[in-house]
C-alpha cells in the first residue's frame, strides 16, 4: 500500500479516535491527502464532494424521509401499533411481540432505523416499563427490531448502496423482503422466549367484538404504502425516486382527507425535520465521496482485491471475511459512510468471485443493521436507551441473544443466496 493511502487512512483513523464527527473526519483526511501529496488540484475536492451527491436516485432519500415524517404526524404510526396489539392479543410476552411487529411495519414506511426507534420506542417503551418489562430488554428489543427498517424496502441504506455500486435499487428492495421477514421472525422468537422465561405480561385482549377488524380497517391506509412502493417498482410503474414522491402525495391525502390529523404546522415541522436529517446524510455522502476518490486514486481497491485473492479462492470465504470487516466497521462508523467507502473497494472482488451485487448489498444492509446495535456506536441501541432513560450497559445482557438471532439470519442468507435472489430474479422474469 502506498504512502499516500496510508496517510489518508491514518488521518481518518486519528479523527475517529479523537471523536471527530465522521463527516468531518472524512473531509479532514481527504483534504490532508490532497494538500500533502498533490495528487490533484484542490478544485478536485469540491468536484468530488458534489459528484458524490449528484444522482437522481439519491433524491429518493429526502422524499422517503419526508413521507415517513408526514405519515407519523398523520397518525399512521399509532394505527399500526393498535393493529399489532389487536392481532397479538394477550399472549404471554405480547407487548414484546407487538414492539417487533410495529417496528417492522413502520420500517416499511420510513426506511430508517433511527426514525423507527423514535416513532415506535416513544410509544411502546413507557408502556412496556409500566407492564413490568425490564428496561434493558425492551430497549435492546426496540433497537434491534428497528434496524429491520434498513433491510426491508424502502431502505435508505439500499438506496445509497445502489447509487454507489450502480445496482438496481428495485432489485435490492425485492432482495431485502425475505431477509427482513426472517429477522422479524427471529426477533419475535427471542421476545417470546425471554418474556416467558421472566414472566413478563402479555398484551391486551380484544375487549369488544370486531375490534381486530376495525383496527385492520383503520390501519389499512398505512399498510397500503409498502404495497404501493414495492408493487409500483415491481411492475415498472415508477422508479424508487418516483415511488418516494408518490408516497408523499399519498401521505398528504390520507393525513388531510381521510384521518384529518395532518395540520399545516405538522407539515412544516415534517419539512424541517426532513431537512435536518437529509442534510446530515448528504454531508456524510459528499465527504465519503471525496475519501473514496482518494482510495481509488491510490488503487487501494485493486491492492485489497489482490491481497484477498492470494489469501483464498473461495467465494464463501470472501463473503465471511467481508462480513467480519463490516461487523467491526459497523460498530464504529455511520452506515452511509461505510457504504460509500467500502463499495468501490469490494466491487472488483464481487466481479472476481462471481458474487451478485444484489446479494452482497443485502448482506451489507444486514451487517449494518447488526452494527447499528453494537457498542461503542450502536446508534439504534443508543437511541432506544435514551428514550427508556437507561445506560447502554443496562441493555447488553439481553442484547447478546438478539444479536445472535440476527447473526444466524446473516449466516443463512450468506450460505443460501437464493433467499435473497429469489424475488429479484422473479422481478426480472
Amino acid at each position: 500500500m502506498t504512502l499516500g493511502a496510508l496517510a489518508l487512512l491514518g488521518v481518518f483513523a486519528l479523527g475517529i479516535l479523537i471523536d471527530i464527527p465522521i463527516a468531518f473526519a472524512l473531509l479532514m483526511s481527504a483534504l490532508f491527502y490532497l494538500l500533502a501529496f498533490g495528487a490533484a488540484p484542490m478544485m478536485v475536492s469540491a468536484q468530488q464532494f458534489v459528484a458524490g451527491m449528484e444522482s437522481f436516485t439519491l433524491l429518493a432519500i429526502p422524499l422517503f424521509v419526508l413521507a415517513a415524517q408526514l405519515m407519523n404526524r398523520a397518525g399512521l404510526t399509532e394505527r399500526l401499533v393498535r393493529l399489532c396489539m389487536a392481532m397479538v392479543g394477550d399472549i404471554r410476552g405480547g407487548l414484546a411481540v407487538v414492539a417487533v411487529l410495529a417496528c417492522m411495519m413502520f420500517g416499511a414506511l420510513s426506511g430508517s432505523g433511527v426514525a423507527d426507534v423514535i416513532a415506535i420506542g416513544s410509544m411502546l417503551l413507557p408502556t412496556m416499563a409500566r407492564n413490568g418489562y425490564d428496561k434493558g430488554f425492551s430497549s435492546a428489543l426496540v433497537g434491534t427490531a428497528s434496524s429491520i427498517g434498513t433491510v426491508i424496502p424502502p431502505s435508505i441504506v439500499m438506496i445509497v448502496y445502489g447509487t454507489t455500486s450502480n445496482t438496481s435499487v428495485g432489485q435490492l428492495f425485492m432482495g431485502g423482503i425475505i431477509p427482513g421477514l426472517m429477522l422479524t421472525v427471529a426477533l419475535v422468537g427471542v421476545a417470546l422466549y425471554m418474556s416467558r422465561k421472566h414472566g413478563w405480561s402479555g398484551g391486551v385482549a380484544a375487549r369488544v367484538p370486531g375490534e381486530r377488524r376495525r383496527a385492520l380497517l383503520s390501519a389499512m391506509p398505512a399498510l397500503m404504502v409498502p404495497v404501493m412502493i414495492i408493487g409500483g417498482i415491481r411492475f415498472g410503474v415508477f422508479t424508487p425516486t418516483e415511488a418516494a414522491a408518490s408516497a408523499i402525495l399519498y401521505a398528504i391525502i390520507i393525513g388531510t382527507c381521510v384521518y384529518r390529523s395532518l395540520t399545516w404546522r405538522g407539515f412544516l415541522d415534517s419539512v424541517r425535520a426532513t431537512a435536518e436529517t437529509t442534510g446530515a446524510i448528504l454531508l456524510i455522502i459528499g465527504a465519503a465521496g471525496m475519501f473514496a476518490w482518494g482510495l481509488t486514486y491510490e488503487q487501494v481497491p485493486q491492492a485489497i482485491a489482490q491481497l484477498i485473492g492470494e489469501f483464498t479462492d473461495s467465494r464463501i470465504s470472501v463473503l465471511l471475511l467481508l462480513t467480519a470487516v463490516l461487523l467491526v466497521l459497523g460498530s464504529f462508523m455511520e452506515s452511509v459512510a461505510i457504504i460509500i467507502i467500502v463499495t468501490p473497494i469490494v466491487m472488483p472482488l464481487l466481479a472476481q468471485y462471481g458474487i451478485s451485487p444484489v446479494h452482497f448489498g443485502v448482506l451489507l444492509t444486514v451487517n449494518l443493521a447488526i452494527g447499528a446495535n453494537t457498542p461503542p456506536l450502536g446508534i439504534d441501541l443508543m437511541a432506544a436507551c435514551r428514550i427508556a432513560g437507561i445506560n447502554v450497559s443496562d441493555s447488553l445482557r439481553p442484547l447478546g441473544l438478539m444479536l445472535g438471532a440476527m447473526l444466524t439470519v446473516l449466516m443463512l442468507i450468506t450460505f443460501m443466496p437464493e433467499l435473497v435472489l429469489f424475488l429479484p430474479n422473479l422481478m426480472e422474469g
